[in-house]
């Protein structure tokens, strides 16, 4: 039988004045799968650990099924846990392995019968009588997983299980995860770094930072409506694309955004939307652009709700079902603290890249971009690719057919599909598509 998972304002503190875990709340329905996702360090672990009972709650309230569970022993939660590093006891077969809480629960019963149904669950019934020194990374971490199903819990724990696995296999466990706990029904928490596990596992996905949960939402609503430029960088593959932007807003004028190296015109009437960017009149915001957001196309070519813009091509990422098209649009990329580390983005303006290879260079490239300049411009504006790499990243990517066939240094037209154009303000916060109810952490 599942169990319901309620956590009231739980912190976790290591000292007086440092929060792991910060007033963390929320709750999963019986039978439900939460993936807890962010990066390292970010408190996720703590959270599973505090269910578990591995670590004691600073602050706030643990209700499993509506009962107070702070004080409660971990052995009397009926939780399973499986753990990154198997955790498997290495004297002991696989059948061992699986049947050993049985046998702490009842050591005169005969458990074969009930470890041999879990190993052919998990297809491993042929390694039964193997020590997990001879087994591989995946099947080893299926006997974690099997020691944890034969007792069957009500609530199953699991810190990022696969994350020392390669893709494929990960990718294959990842589908019989999904499949077991939803023909089991029980309870799952899953923890992970990987946006694409989270979005592919959850029914919900709770995206944490710094030890504050930023969103709680069904994997969809965490990509079409994330609540803040954090959970919209950190969710999606490729990477949003970030740029610094000003609001203009004249009263006898069509509303612009400033990108720096060009401008984003939004056309009027203004939709109910974007009428609220009005409220940023000369302040500076960040614009997100997913890649499906724009197409390569030139303005005669335009939809009702696209706007122009254009830019030169970095490089081009063949995938086989499409092409992610990296683009320099002379924009300032916005920089989102904790994920510069694993995506490492250019921060600096044109003129930067002015003084690394010539002022006039970089002005040819800037009013080429702004459609002042011919293609030929361009070409001769733009340095070589692999000396132009080392000096700035693309700041926009745009998916597209592999039948396009788009080369490196390029101009390219393109076409913006305001539907989908995201604006946060200072404070990260989204303002375009306006918040529901205004919620929003930052």
């Amino acid at each position: 039988m599942s169990r319901a998972i309620s956590l009231r304002d739980v912190s976790k503190k290591y000292d007086r004045n440092s929060y792991a875990v910060h007033r963390i709340s929320l709750t999963v329905e019986p039978g439900g799968f939460l993936v807890l996702l962010g990066p390292s360090g970010c408190g996720k672990s703590t959270v599973l650990r505090m269910i578990a009972g591995l670590e004691d709650i600073s602050e706030g309230e643990l209700l499993l099924d509506g009962v107070y569970a702070n004080e409660v022993p971990p052995h009397q939660r009926d939780t399973a846990m499986v753990f990154q590093n198997f955790a498997l006891y290495p004297s002991m077969t696989t059948r061992e392995n699986i049947g050993f809480p049985l046998k702490l629960r009842d050591p005169a019963a005969d458990h074969g019968p009930q470890v041999e149904t879990t190993a052919r669950m998990l297809a491993i019934e042929d390694l039964l009588e193997r020590l997990p020194g001879q087994l591989s990374g995946g099947e080893r971490q299926r006997v974690a997983m099997g020691r944890a199903i034969s007792r069957h819990p009500s609530v199953f724990l699991f810190d990022e299980p696969l994350s020392n696995l390669d893709a494929k296999l990960r990718e294959h466990l990842r589908a019989e995860i999904a499949s077991l706990t939803r023909e089991m029904g029980v309870t799952t928490v899953y923890v992970t770094h990987d946006q694409s596990e989270a979005m592919s596992l959850g029914d919900q996905v709770a995206v944490m930072r710094d030890g504050v949960l930023q969103q709680v939402s069904r994997p969809e609503e965490l990509y079409t409506r994330p609540v803040n430029v954090f959970v919209a960088a950190f969710v999606g593959t490729p990477r949003i694309s970030l740029l610094e932007a000003v609001v203009h807003a004249p009263l006898d004028a069509s509303m612009t955004l400033d990108l720096g190296g060009q401008s984003l015109v939004l056309p009027e009437p203004l939709s109910t939307e974007h009428q609220l960017l009005r409220l940023q009149q000369g302040r500076r915001v960040t614009v997100g652009l997913r890649s499906e957001a724009v197409r390569i196309a030139p303005p005669s070519q335009a939809r009702p709700g696209e706007a122009a813009l254009s830019g030169v091509v970095d490089h081009v990422e063949f995938q086989g079902h499409e092409v992610l098209v990296h683009l320099d649009t002379g924009s300032r990329p916005a920089v989102v603290p904790d994920l510069e580390i694993a995506h490492p983005r250019a921060t600096g303006s044109y003129r930067r890249i002015g003084r690394q290879w010539g002022v006039g260079r970089a002005a040819a490239l800037s009013a080429a971009l702004r459609g002042r300049s011919s293609a030929a411009a361009v070409e001769s504006a733009v340095p070589p690719v692999q000396e132009r790499r080392s000096m700035v990243r693309s700041d926009l990517v745009v998916r597209t057919s592999p039948q396009r066939q788009v080369r490196s240094g390029a101009h390219v037209p393109l076409l913006v599909d305001l539907a989908q154009l995201y604006v946060f303000d200072h404070q990260g916060l989204r303002i375009c598509p306006a918040p529901e109810g205004g919620v929003g952490l930052y």
